[in-house]
C-alpha cells in the first residue's frame, strides 16, 4: 500500500488525539496539517522502521514539542483565551506527561510505543504517566449528564463516572430528554452517544445544550473515523466503542481542563 494511503487511514485518530491535547478542533487540526506538511517536505525522514502509525505520531510529537512553550501558552497569538488559561493551569502537568497519558489511554499505544513516539525511554514514560494520572486525580469534580440509550452501556458509564469521584446528573435516552435533563440539573460535563435509538442525534442534543451553557462534551461512537474528517465542525473529544475505563477517565479529565469554571 502506498505510504500516502497508509497515513490517510490513521489521520482521523491523529486528529482525535490532537484535538484532545489542545482542547480545540481548530488548533488540533492545525497541528495535524503542519505535521503533514513536514512529512511531504521531507518524506525520506518519515519511515524509520517503527510502523506508519507510530512514525506519524512521532512526527506530530516533534511539531508539538517545537511549538509548545513550557509555561503552557501556545505560540499562536490568536489562541482562544480559554485555552491559554487552561494551559496555564496545566503548567504543573508537563506537556510530555499529558501526551503520554493520552497516547496510552486514548490512543491505545503501549508504554514502549509511547517511548518511541516521544523520544524517551520506558522508565521516563512510566514515571511521567504516573505523575500525570496523580495530578489529574486531584482535579476538581463535576456533575455529568449521560446521554445513552443502551441501558448496559449507560450503567457502565455511570459506574465509571462515580468511580472517578464525579456525580451523575442524570441519564437521558433521546434528544428531547437530554435537553430537558440538562436544564433541570447542574451538569458540568456531557457524555453523549452519537446515535440514539429513537433516531435522534446525540450531536444535535449537545448543540442545543451548548446554546444553554458552554459545558464540555465527550462523544462516544463505534465509528470515530466518520466524525474526524477535518472538513466541518466536529467533536473535540471523542472516544470509540467499545471503550475502556482508562479511556473514559482520560477524556473526562482532559475535557474538564478546558471548562470556564476550572480553567481560570
Amino acid at each position: 500500500m502506498p505510504l500516502g494511503e497508509e497515513i490517510r487511514g490513521h489521520l482521523p485518530f491523529l486528529r482525535r488525539y490532537a484535538r484532545a491535547l489542545t482542547g480545540s478542533q481548530h488548533h488540533g487540526d492545525n497541528f495535524v496539517h503542519t505535521t503533514l506538511e513536514v512529512i511531504v517536505a521531507a518524506p525520506d525522514e518519515f519511515n524509520v522502521g517503527n510502523g506508519t502509525r507510530i512514525d506519524l505520531y512521532r512526527h506530530f510529537h516533534r511539531i508539538w514539542e517545537s511549538a509548545f512553550i513550557e509555561d503552557g501558552e501556545g505560540s499562536d497569538d490568536g489562541e482562544d483565551p480559554l485555552v491559554r488559561a487552561a494551559n496555564r493551569r496545566l503548567a504543573r502537568i508537563t506537556p510530555l506527561g499529558r501526551q503520554i497519558l493520552l497516547l496510552t489511554a486514548l490512543e491505545g499505544f503501549s508504554v514502549e510505543e509511547a517511548a518511541i513516539i516521544t523520544g524517551t525511554d520506558v522508565a521516563t514514560v512510566e514515571g511521567l504517566l504516573a505523575e500525570a494520572v496523580g495530578d489529574l486525580d486531584r482535579e476538581s469534580r463535576t456533575s455529568v449528564l449521560i446521554i445513552e440509550d443502551e441501558p448496559l452501556i449507560a450503567m457502565e458509564l455511570e459506574a465509571i463516572v462515580r468511580a472517578l469521584g464525579h456525580k451523575v446528573a442524570g441519564i437521558a435516552t433521546t434528544h428531547e430528554d437530554a435537553v430537558a435533563a440538562f436544564a433541570a440539573t447542574d451538569a458540568g460535563l456531557i457524555l453523549a452517544d452519537i446515535q440514539l435509538a429513537d433516531g435522534s442525534s446525540g450531536i444535535d442534543a449537545v448543540e442545543d445544550i451548548l446554546a444553554l451553557a458552554p459545558v464540555p462534551a465527550i462523544f462516544i461512537t463505534a465509528f470515530p473515523e466518520r466524525l474526524l474528517t477535518g472538513h466541518r465542525v466536529e467533536p473535540t473529544f471523542l472516544i470509540s466503542k467499545p471503550f475502556r475505563e482508562n479511556t473514559v477517565r482520560a477524556a473526562i479529565s482532559q475535557s474538564l481542563l478546558f471548562t470556564p469554571q476550572l480553567a481560570a
